[in-house]
This record gives structure tokens, sequence and C-alpha cells, in this order.
């Protein structure tokens, strides 16, 4: 076993050998995760293009693609240097350019590796084209799309992305095609609403696109994607690519969106019992937001985990346990208000899971996953996590 996690000194056997925080991963899950997914865009005729913003791990990724690298999504250009290293060489940067970002990635460009930029604008265009010449290279652009408000892009009706494609053309920069992201549908709760939302994200896609090539713009590319529409999309007409990235791992916050239960989510955080207060109704752990995150995305649903959701250390959800409070290092584990359930009697030294609000920010504050497989106490290995811009 590769020992690469620091804060557990000596590589554990066992999962109650393990020093804690400590990041889980169930590999069992994590592969019906993946295969689900990808099962579900080969029968829409749909390329799956798995963002690896929240595994950031090449052994996650190897287990997406089992023959041989394929296409990624990145979040950071760290990611993307990391992943080209491990002989990926097809990648999504999705996120906005800056100037020193653009030079960034056209160093990756001339090394070899298809790396294209997402910009909205015709400065951005200018920009990369820029980068492009300095570097000795063509660079190749999505015109990102706002579907929903969310965040960034243009609307498909916006005068702005046709000057968008001239400034691209203007400036030496092949145009990848149109790239958007449904973020609006984590906050929706219903299949009803999340099909609305899927085909909203298809229809300004295709929509962007045909007026691109309307106007004399080759668009190859037509990109969406968002966990919660990718489970949800029922007609996929126009698109050529799909974007997920949490469907790896899941977490409260897509469970509470209504894309998995609980039982598909792979990570957890091992903890330990370090007090207790038993005429306040708490039980203290030794995993605060430091090993949880801040996160709190499942506020605003239904049902409120707070900082997480308790298991026993066999994964078995404790009924309304959750993580109500925490500072620093220390996790304050209570009864869910308005519960009729007992506090579990928990001695010092005792260890459980919390199952996080959102996979993303939780693997974020670790090293490394200790990887488990379903009922076995055993640490079959340790993956590293890659982290940095």
């Amino acid at each position: 076993m590769n020992r690469t996690d620091h804060q557990n000194g000596e590589a554990a056997a066992t999962i109650g050998a393990l020093a804690t925080p400590a990041l889980l991963l169930d590999k069992d899950r994590l592969d019906r995760n993946l295969a689900r997914l990808s099962s579900r865009m080969a029968e829409q005729g749909v390329v799956l293009r798995p963002h690896m913003k929240t595994a950031k791990s090449i052994d996650v990724a190897q287990r997406a693609y089992p023959s041989g690298a394929g296409p990624i999504t990145v979040s950071t250009l760290a990611e993307a240097e990391y992943f080209a290293q491990h002989g990926f060489r097809d990648i999504t940067y999705a996120v906005g350019l800056a100037p020193h970002t653009a030079a960034r990635a056209m160093r990756l460009r001339k090394a070899g590796v298809d790396l294209k930029v997402l910009l909205d604008t015709p400065e951005q265009a200018r920009m990369v084209g820029a980068a492009g010449r300095a570097a000795g290279v063509i660079p190749s652009a999505f015109i990102e799309i706002d579907c929903d408000g969310h965040r960034g892009g243009l609307t498909a009706d916006d005068p702005k992305l046709i000057a968008v494609g001239v400034a691209l053309g203007e400036a030496g920069v092949k145009l990848a095609g149109i790239l958007t992201h449904a973020g609006e549908s984590y906050s929706l709760f219903t299949p009803e609403a999340l099909i609305a939302a899927a085909e909203n994200e298809r229809a300004a896609a295709v929509a962007a696109a045909k007026a691109l090539r309307a106007t004399g713009h080759e668009c190859p590319v037509v990109s969406v994607g968002s966990t919660p529409t990718a489970h949800f999309a029922e007609d996929l007409t126009g698109v050529t690519e799909m974007r997920a990235g949490v469907y790896m791992f899941f977490d409260l916050v897509m469970h509470g969106v209504g894309v998995c239960t609980t039982d598909d989510i792979a990570i957890s955080v091992l903890a330990t019992v370090i007090g207790k207060k038993p005429e306040k109704g708490w039980i203290l752990v030794d995993a605060g937001w430091m090993a949880l995150s801040r996160d709190r995305g499942t506020a605003a649903q239904p049902v409120d985990q707070g900082y997480g959701l308790v298991c026993d250390v066999a994964g078995k959800i404790y009924p309304d346990l959750i993580v109500s409070q925490a500072s620093q290092e220390h996790g304050i584990v209570a009864i869910r208000p308005g519960s009729a359930h007992a506090l579990p009697n928990l001695p010092i030294g005792a260890k459980v899971r919390i199952l996080p609000n959102h996979a993303c920010a939780t693997a974020s504050q670790h090293e490394s996953y200790s990887v488990v497989s379903a009922d076995s106490d055993a640490i079959e290995a340790q993956w590293p996590r890659m982290r940095g811009w």
C-alpha cells in the first residue's frame, strides 16, 4: 500500500486503526456511480467528459477510464498540469480566462495537450490569441453560455455572442464550441423541476450553437453539464457532450436535490468521539470544519443536515444524528431538532463516519483517500489527491 497521507503516520491496515479525522472512499460505490452515468450517456449517444474538480486524483480518473485516458474537465490549471503528467491529453479548462492563466494554458498546448479554454468576451478572445502567438500555438476556446443566470456567460440571443465568435476568428483562435452549466439545478428538489432545468440547459446550448453556425462560425461541440441535469435529462438532441463531477462521489446536497440516495455517497469523514455533554445533548468529535468544510449547502433544502449526517463505523446511519455545529477542530454531534430519536451511547474513543454536504469541499480538506470496500474494515489503498491552483 502506498502511504502518502502524513497525518496518519504509518499505514493503517484497518478503519479502526486510522488516526482521525480521515477521508474514506468506498470504491464499490464509486464504481457504481461511475457506471451509472457512463451507461446513461452511452444510451443518449453523448460523450461523457468527467469533471475532475471533485476527485482531483489520478487513481479515481483511472477508475473512470480503466482502458486508458479519455476526455476530462478541470477547474484549475494545476489540475490540467497534473492530469496531463499522467497521460490525459484532451482537457477542457472550464473557468474564465485572465492574462496569466491564458499564458499558462498555452504552455500546456505547446507541450502537446489539447487544452481548451473558456471565455465570453472579445477582450478575452484577443488575450488568448496573443498568448497563443507568443507560445507559437493555435488556441482553442469555448464560448460560455448562461442558461440560467447562475454564473458567467452570454445568453443565446445576446448580440455579443456573435461578436465573440468574430473576435476569436480575428485573433486566430479556434472556436471549439459552446459550453454551459445549469448551476441553478442545485437549488431544485423535484423530478419535474430537474427535467425542466435539463431541457432549458439543452435548449439554450443548442440555440447558441445554431446562432453561431447561422453566421458562418463552426461550432462542433455543444457541451452541457451539471450532476442533476445529467441524471434527469430526457432529451439531449443537439448536445455532443456532458460534463459532471460530483456524481462520482455524490453528497448530501445531491441527496437533497433527489439525484442519489445516501447509499450512493462514496466518501465520508472518519472521526473519533473526544467528549460528551449529555446535559446539552452533545457528543464531541475530532472533525470540525477543517475536516468537513464550512459548506452548509443543505441549509436551504427541505432537510437541513447540519455539517454532515453521522453513521456508525460500518457506515450505517444513526437516525437524525447530525453534526449540528463545527469549530475548527471540533464537531458537535446532536439529534436533529424536532426528532424523537435518542442520542446514541458512544463512548470516548468510538469512531463514526460523517457523510458530507458537499463532496468537493470536504475532499479538498484532505491529502488522500483511505480506500475501503463495502462490508470490510480493511484499508485497501491510499490514493493521493492533488491540490492548488
